[in-house]
């Protein structure tokens, strides 16, 4: 068997097949999307007051719903990999990860400052 032969297969067969969503160097399509419905800038808060010496970055500003919040501060939760939660319109993560969270939220397209 020639290696003509097997590519010319190859080739035959992902034609057939359905497109994925990936590009030509096999890498996912990913453009940032941001919310449709968050207008304005989001502050990024270091805050140690009230938690027993433990130090928390807050993330307020949103115009959407709680539950796009929601949504939106599990997924930065995982990507960063850290805990916290979201309530009052508000995203309490876990630790000092200021920059994080801003270069997290600027990748989804949304504009953030750092107080």
């Amino acid at each position: 068997m020639s290696n003509d032969n097997w590519l010319d297969r190859l080739a035959a067969l992902r034609q057939t097949m359905p497109d994925s969503g990936e590009t030509a160097a096999g890498e996912p399509d990913e453009t940032p999307a941001a919310s449709p419905r968050q207008s304005g800038r989001l502050d990024i808060v270091f805050e140690r007051k009230g938690r027993s010496g433990k130090c928390a970055t807050i993330i307020a500003g949103f115009t959407i719903d709680d539950d796009e919040i929601a949504a939106l501060a599990s997924e930065m939760k995982r990507t960063l990999g850290t805990g916290g939660s979201s309530r009052g319109g508000e995203i309490l993560i876990q630790g000092d990860r200021r920059q994080d969270v801003l270069r997290f939220l600027t990748s989804k397209g949304l504009k953030a400052r750092v107080i």
